[in-house]
């Protein structure tokens, strides 16, 4: 578990052991990494028996992979870990650096073995992260009760880059951040160094994430100041032996805030010799920098527009600057404008032209849908479509449009639909998973003592983590191993949770925008249902610009009688969204305009189905809460009292997305409901009467 020591100064390169004690055993703090005493008749093997570890190994990563092996097994096994300088009896873990191919950096492999005629757990790597994420696994294994005998594991990282994009101001304000303030204490940094970072480090860790980005995309150029680069620099050193590089969300025009230049144009001479500047200065402080996040010309963030230059102009200047050191321009491309052109087509008509025009230590990074981490979207038309430039997909982990979190909804069925879709390019059987080089997920994370605001969300965190090690993962055993981890190895604990969990997010998707429905949510606050909303200045900012509902119908008509947002596919991908029988029911209504009356495929009419899925959300959460309550006494009190609350939240909320939706919809397509099915609780003007100032995660 957890333990605690009061907050030590560290030099650079220092390896803390120990973090934080929870105020409780049960609240969460813990995550994953519980490291609960193991039943002895359910595991088998010699590294259930470990009672010592040798390491032939020097350095901060292989200390820290040695000490959380000392701790895990300690729990684990209820038993004292010793560490010795070499193997004297059958039994021990040896932690080995070997050069051994196909591993890559970061890679490892653990084995049952032979070495001075005792029989021992060999974990061996090409490099000190290897033996971290190798112990990390090895454990991982122990906790969920996997066998241990005679077994031969490799395995390493499918994407080189596997980072957490924290949206978090220098205020201690995280935007869509619902996990209350921020983790990092920028005022007491550098000086005092909170003993959570180290636990988020090896949280991080233990699912192979490699990079973090400390701030937001909508960034403050006092984070490239001096003071704040020794904040960072305190952060670098605390998270380096774990594995994990720090990167920064840079502000485009920061050679004006900071440098009183009078342009940041990117083809200036004098710019360009300030970021180089900037750089060589963050790089003497910290010799592993990542690189740069930007956001550019997006929602009023500046940009190389502003000086009638292309994104790839601004990208390059900034790699160029990191080139010499090994970074990478992290370059968004989440842009959008209130030039009339449907706004799922604009990031594709944008940067589809630049392909081959980024500079090698560019990354391009891609949402996974064409809008904005909505509920369900088909994957993003750039996925395959720039072969010349490399790619990364940008995931939300914190649930900014699924409930904020109170409601339970895994993201890992949403995340793997999306990287096993079928782009069809660069080659037939390209997958999105086959297009991209690095992983980035919008950090859940806050200083709520469960880290992420609710238990479940937790899972998000794993899921994300799993997945950009590994994007041929399943969903679902990725949600037995976090069960297991999490909640116990109980048969009756697994059998309950996980198809909650496997169940979750297509009821969401249910109560708040089915069928292929987007952007139904509060505009701004993006708190419950407004699909009436239609008085924005831009009109991409109002619901109804996305569903489209008038008297005859519903639906964003996509194809080539419309936006013809479909061209941006492959032609094969096209054809199954364009056909209305093939792209079956899940994006319906985000490609056509469909008649209300028109019949689908469970031979409902448009209208009846849409509330039918309604219905289907609130009976999902229904289903969620008795099966939860199933598991009463099986686990801790505190825990389970707390997913109750929410789980009876969710149930209220989903019912106000049901009946508030189907109030509006009702009120334009002047059709009845369909027979056994409850009328709103209340008339439309009620639930648009409703207001929101201080709903959280809102910008500051």
């Amino acid at each position: 578990m957890f333990e605690s020591r009061k907050s030590p100064k560290i030099a650079a390169g220092a390896v803390l052991l120990f973090a934080a004690a929870p105020a409780s055993a049960e609240d969460g703090y813990r995550l994953w990494l519980r490291y609960d005493p193991v039943e002895a008749a359910q595991l088998t093997g010699y590294a259930a028996r470990a009672t010592e570890i040798v390491v032939d190994a020097h350095g901060p990563t292989a200390e820290a992979a040695a000490s959380e092996l000392k701790r895990g097994l300690s729990g684990l096994l209820g038993t004292t870990i010793f560490s010795r300088p070499g193997v004297d009896r059958d039994g021990a873990i040896v932690l080995a650096l070997a050069r051994t191919a196909g591993l890559g950096t970061e890679g490892f492999r653990i084995r049952t073995k032979h070495l001075n005629g005792h029989r021992v757990t060999l974990i061996s790597a090409n490099s000190e992260r290897g033996l971290l994420y190798g112990s990390f696994a090895l454990l991982r294994r122990i906790q969920t009760r996997r066998p241990l005998d005679n077994f031969n594991l490799r395995d390493r990282p499918a994407l080189p880059i596997r980072m957490l994009d924290h949206w978090d101001n220098p205020d201690g304000f995280v935007e869509r951040g619902y996990a209350g303030r921020s983790l990092w204490d920028w005022q007491s940094l550098p000086g005092r160094i909170d003993p959570r970072y180290v636990d988020y480090a090896r949280a991080n860790a233990s699912i192979g994430i490699n990079g973090t980005v400390l701030n937001n995309v909508n960034a403050k150029a006092e984070m490239l100041t001096a003071a704040y680069l020794l904040k960072v620099k305190a952060l670098a050193d605390v998270f380096r032996p774990w594995g994990i590089r720090v990167y920064l969300s840079a502000r485009f025009s920061a050679p004006i805030e900071l440098g009183h230049l009078k342009t940041a144009d990117p083809l200036d001479p004098a710019v360009r010799a300030w970021w180089r500047s900037k750089t060589t200065e963050i790089y003497r402080l910290i010799p592993d920098f990542g690189g740069f996040l930007v956001k550019a010309n997006s929602e009023g963030q500046p940009g190389p527009q502003d000086y009638h230059r292309t994104h790839a102009d601004g990208a390059n200047m900034l790699a160029a600057a990191l080139r010499p050191y090994g970074g990478v321009a992290l370059w968004r491309a989440f842009v959008y404008s209130s030039s009339g052109e449907d706004r799922a087509k604009q990031a594709y008509d944008e940067f589809r032209p630049l392909d081959g025009k980024f500079a090698s230590n560019v990354i391009l990074q891609v949402k996974n849908g064409p809008i904005d981490f909505q509920p369900r979207e088909p994957f993003h038309p750039l996925f395959g479509a720039m072969p010349a430039t490399r790619m990364a997909m940008e995931a939300q982990i914190t649930k900014e449009y699924l409930g904020f979190n109170t409601h339970l909804a895994y993201l890992g069925s949403m995340w793997e639909e999306v990287l096993k879709s079928r782009t069809f390019r660069p080659r037939p059987a390209s997958r999105v998973s086959d297009t991209i080089g690095a992983m980035a997920g919008v950090a859940n994370t806050g200083r709520d003592r469960n880290w992420s605001g609710s238990d479940f969300d937790q899972a998000n965190w794993y899921a994300f983590g799993r997945l950009a090690w590994d994007p041929s993962l399943k969903a679902r055993s990725i949600a037995e191993e976090w069960t297991r981890m999490t909640w116990g190895n109980d048969s009756r604990i697994v059998a309950a949770v996980v198809p909650i969990m496997m169940t979750s997010r297509d009821d969401v998707v249910n109560y708040m925008t089915p069928l292929g429905l987007a952007h139904l949510m509060g505009t701004g606050h993006h708190y419950g249902p407004a699909p009436w909303v239609s008085d924005q200045a831009r009109p991409e900012w109002n619901p109804t610009y996305y569903h489209r509902a008038d008297a005859t119908g519903i639906g964003f008509d996509r194809t080539a009688t419309g936006s013809n947002a479909l061209a941006q596919y492959a032609p094969e991908a096209a054809r199954r969204f364009d056909d209305f029988y093939v792209s079956a029911l899940d994006y319906l209504l985000w490609f056509h305009h469909v008649r209300w009356d028109q019949r689908v495929h469970s031979g409902r009419t448009l209208w009846d189905e849409l509330v039918t899925r309604y219905d289907w959300g609130v009976q999902g959460v229904q289903a969620m809460r008795t099966d939860w309550r199933s598991l009463k006494g099986l686990v801790d009190d505190q825990r389970f009292a707390a997913v109750s609350a929410n789980l009876a939240a969710q149930e209220r909320e989903a019912r106000w997305w049901r009946d508030a939706c189907l109030a509006y919809f009702q009120s334009v397509s002047h059709r009845p409901l369909p027979p056994g099915h409850a009328p709103p609780e209340h008339p439309l003007a009620y639930y648009q009467a409703l207001r929101f100032p201080n709903a959280p995660g809102q910008p500051h």
